[in-house]
């Protein structure tokens, strides 16, 4: 058994503190070993200071903004008529806060089971040795193994620099104390389509430009319809097939010129356009970790990249950029290494979210995976505007799909958009990872009234006659 055996001499170093790092550290320092981690800013890294929990905080408030500018509907009145606006300086003190906060209880965790911790910038001399530099000061850290889970940053346009006053990247926007009279997003992915959602919450005038035919291009077409409907519907302006040819401050605002010629004015501009992994300049070539033309490191089932005794994990693989991927990555690659039970990541068991309004949620195989016959699949979508919860909580935009295998019944793949759908895709996340019959999700009791009512009956569509 893995518990009985000794690996207090097995040194272990991390090069990048967010999910991947912190969570490999964890298993690795709870199995014995010797473990140090280097972190340039402080142990959460991006996901938690500047990304992930920064943004869901944000998310959060602009979700209660519209469920009390929606409350009328339900039959809420409020004495005082004035409209409720956002105080976004308080806003954002309160995610940053929360950030920090979430930094330092991972730091005392980390440190409670005897992790290492060294804040500076960190590179690889070869596939044993990492070289730290703080302070002015330079030391080498020695180890057996050595994990990088360096992150990624945002992607800037050459013609479009942020400035962090009126042109921003997703990790400047928090310095803001004022909602955007009219904010600009550029880039209709997960990035841009959360913050547009959140600021037009907010109650800042949103146009969000796309330069694919709809927003969420990668995700599941239903959704994206629905989120594009939603939108528009809500009085957002949505330009499809429009590419940002560049930004430029004019004044107190910012004009957005668009390749075919047009011109969008706004008071500030988001770029959303994807990232770059944080790969160049730590020595990835000294130590024969090999990335691939994105400049991603390439890493196989349980996290190895080309060097011996080199791991990666998370943004900086290119694997899926989710924290919880990045998470689970670096403790497959703890376990690999220090021969523990190890399943290798399996990407059609990602659960992952979009945390627009509505959220979107997915898990498995995709509608178009059937389409395309890449798998042979069964399909059941049911819109949330029947479910008997949904109607009580005013909910009319949403449905729940599940994917069958064709002729087995296994549920292989589902889809949730609605309220909470980030909470509501882990049933079907279980039935997707254990490989259970629709039968077992249809005959298994939900409450009522629920929105997870609509989960059962999909499946109960899909059931197959023996």
């Amino acid at each position: 058994m893995t518990s009985q055996l000794d690996f207090s001499a097995l040194r272990i170093a991390i090069l990048g503190g967010g999910p991947g790092g912190y969570e490999a550290a964890m298993v690795a320092a709870s199995l014995g070993a010797s473990v140090t981690i280097v972190e340039r800013h402080g142990l959460g890294g991006a996901a938690v200071l500047t990304d992930v929990v920064p943004s869901k905080t944000l998310i959060a408030t602009a979700d209660i903004m519209a469920r009390v500018a929606s409350a009328h509907e339900l039959g809420v009145r409020f004495e005082n008529t004035e409209a409720a606006y956002a105080d976004l300086g308080q806003v954002n003190a309160r995610l940053l806060k929360l950030a920090a906060e979430q930094s330092a209880d991972i730091t005392r965790a980390l440190e409670r089971v005897g992790v290492k911790i060294l804040i500076g910038d960190g590179k690889l001399l070869d596939n044993h040795r990492l070289e730290v530099t703080s302070g002015g000061e330079t030391t080498v850290v020695e180890a057996d193994a050595i994990l990088l889970s360096v992150g990624a940053h945002p992607r800037e346009l050459p013609t479009a620099q942020p400035d962090g006053e009126r042109i921003f990247n997703w990790t400047q926007v928090y310095t803001l104390t004022e909602v955007p009279e009219h904010l600009i997003v550029v880039g209709s992915g997960v990035t841009g389509a959360e913050f547009a959602s959140a600021y037009d919450g907010l109650g800042s005038k949103v146009t969000l430009i796309s330069s694919r035919d709809r927003v969420l291009p990668g995700e599941d077409a239903d959704a994206a319809e629905v989120l594009e409907n939603v939108f528009t519907n809500r009085g957002m302006t949505v330009l499809s097939e429009c590419r940002a040819q560049g930004v430029q401050r004019v004044g107190d605002g910012v004009v957005v010129t668009l390749s075919d010629g047009r011109t969008v004015e706004g008071s500030h501009c988001l770029i959303a356009v994807g990232s770059i992994p944080n790969t160049a300049g730590i020595g990835l070539e000294d130590a024969g970790v090999q990335l691939n033309e994105s400049g991603h490191i390439k890493v196989d089932g349980v996290s190895r990249t080309s060097a011996p005794n080199v791991y990666a994990a998370g943004d900086c693989t290119g694997v899926l950029a989710l924290a919880s991927v990045a998470a689970m990555q670096g403790r497959i690659a703890m376990a690999h290494l220090m021969g523990d039970s190890v399943t290798p990541l399996k990407l059609k068991q990602v659960a992952s979210n979009i945390f627009t309004a509505p959220e979107i949620a997915t898990v498995g195989v995709s509608e178009a995976d059937v389409e395309s016959g890449r798998y042979q699949g069964d399909v059941v979508k049911l819109s949330l505007h029947t479910n008997a919860r949904a109607k009580m909580m005013n909910v009319t935009d949403g449905f729940v799909k599940i994917i069958s295998r064709k002729g087995s019944g296994t549920v292989i793949g589902g889809v949730v958009v609605g309220p909470r759908a980030s909470e509501l895709i882990f049933p079907l996340a279980l039935a997707v990872t254990k490989k259970l019959h629709v039968d077992d999700v249809a005959n298994t009791f939900t409450v009522y009234p629920s929105l997870t009512g609509s989960i059962s009956e999909a499946a109960r569509r899909l059931h197959v006659r023996l």
